[in-house]
């Protein structure tokens, strides 16, 4: 979908070139001195103040994103000595709400990152200040298309992407194998999850996909519109090249193809887990570190969880726990009949405006962060573990070529960035992925409406919840 429109952007990187390969051809062709760069945005003398809230690092992290953050922090005090700095780390099931009380009291931060789907809520309120990368000394062509999508609203830019993500499909290949089915290769489309899925539960007893359909939670819509989007479903128009947001598509037929898909694996097959209609990716955790399970969406740090689990376990669990982790596999997002897809995340840096702000606004000290944070270096190394740098140089860094030969499957799962599609840039995005969706999802698996009711109760709900205004 991106491929498209990616011409005009394709400065420091070839984004039609994209690629595990082309990935790792330029990764380390780059020097880049960040405290030179930014010193033309902002003196690295001035004197200052920056209040910033944002979700890092919590004590389940792994070790190395809490030392990348120490090494962040220092780095920034060493280069912007004169800048006071008030850094807060948020809890992220806690930062909108507190968010939004800050910003009723007048007592929000300057400087802000968001997770992509949270930002536009405050943009449409007129909370934040324009911002776009050139005006902290960046292009915009060093920033995915899809990206800044995200931080578009009504025609004008109220951000920067930090850090993109994208997940990938993934198969345990001894199941495969023992299923009949090619151990080194992901089901092509989705239909074939739908039959691959039927095989392994038929032949082996074990659940194929793991799916998830839980409501009110985030993870339901980042597995399950990947599906939809390839049928050629939408929630609005959020597919095309340039969405106007004036349309529902929840009820077109890729949609109902999509939920078709899901309900012949639930209902009709049987062939994933039962407790799908509870669960979130964490609860798909142990059923594929126990070999139970066969297929699932997720992200290059699932691997990481995989190894950790076999770790702690013990006995004959043990065994089967290693052998998981030796056929685990890591493969593109199947196709649908309309495109491949797969859900755009990631986060962005805003700009809260003066009235709103604690103490006031120091347009350079947030101009001079903001140039830091979303430098080719920190970009990339603050995105360590588990996303890309929203700066497309720091592809060409020499840390990203030390991530993809640490970080197993990273490259697969970059690779999905150019058939990534971000969530609808409207204030009612947040409910529309987080309840309609999963919802519309619930009323056909649980049977209390058929396919085609539940695609027409959603799209009622949309466009009810848009206030006619589509």
């Amino acid at each position: 979908m991106l491929l498209s429109a990616t011409a005009s952007f394709a400065q420091s990187v070839d984004l039609s070139k994209w690629s595990p390969e082309y990935i790792r051809s330029i990764a380390g062709t780059e020097e880049v001195d960040t405290a030179a760069t930014c010193s033309k945005v902002v003196p690295l003398d001035y004197k200052g103040r920056l209040t910033y809230w944002w979700t890092g690092p919590n004590d389940a992290s792994p070790d190395i994103e809490r030392k990348i953050n120490d090494e962040f922090w220092a780095a920034w005090k060493a280069t912007y000595p004169n800048i006071e700095t008030d850094a807060q780390n948020i809890d992220y099931n806690q930062l909108l709400d507190k968010l939004r009380t800050a910003l009723l009291g007048n007592a929000g931060p300057m400087v802000l990152r968001l997770q992509i789907l949270g930002g536009i809520e405050f943009s449409s309120k007129g909370y934040f200040q324009e911002l776009k990368p050139e005006d902290v000394g960046y292009p915009t062509a060093d920033f995915w298309p899809g990206a800044m999508k995200s931080v578009t609203y009504e025609g004008k830019t109220y951000g920067i992407p930090t850090n993109n993500e994208t997940m990938a499909f993934i198969w345990n290949a001894d199941i495969f194998k023992r299923a009949g089915l090619d151990p080194e290769s992901p089901p092509a489309t989705w239909d074939d999850v739908v039959t691959y899925s039927k095989t392994i539960h038929d032949k082996l007893g074990i659940s194929g996909y793991g799916m998830v359909a839980k409501q009110n939670a985030g993870n339901t819509p980042f597995r399950f519109m990947p599906q939809l989007w390839a049928y050629g479903g939408s929630a609005l128009d959020e597919s095309s090249d340039a969405p106007t947001y004036e349309s529902v598509g929840l009820n077109n037929e890729g949609t109902k193809a999509a939920l078709q898909a899901s309900y012949d694996m639930y209902v009709r097959d049987k062939s994933v887990p039962v407790s799908a209609l509870t669960n979130t990716q964490n609860e798909n955790q142990n059923p594929f570190i126990a070999g139970q399970l066969a297929m699932m969406i997720a992200h290059p740090a699932e691997y990481a969880k995989m190894v950790d689990l076999a770790g702690k376990a013990t006995g004959a669990d043990k065994a089967v726990a290693d052998a998981v982790v030796a056929n685990m596999r890591y493969g593109l997002i199947p196709e649908g009949p309309a495109r491949r897809a797969v859900v755009f995340g990631g986060s962005n840096m805003h700009f809260i405006k003066n009235e709103y702000v604690d103490g006031g606004f120091d347009e350079q000290a947030a101009k001079a962060f903001a140039c830091f944070w979303n430098s080719p270096e920190w970009s990339t190394k603050l995105a360590w573990t588990g996303s890309n740098p929203g700066n497309l140089a720091g592809f060409k860094t020499k840390w990203m070529k030390e991530r993809l030969d640490t970080i197993k499957f990273l490259d697969v799962t970059t690779s999905m960035l150019p058939s990534g599609i971000p969530f609808p840039v409207v204030p009612e995005a947040t409910e529309i992925m987080n309840i309609i969706v999963p919802d519309m999802l619930q009323n056909a698996l649980t049977g209390k409406m058929t396919v085609d009711q539940a695609a027409d109760d959603a799209a009622k709900k949309v466009e009810e919840l848009m206030g006619g205004g589509i």
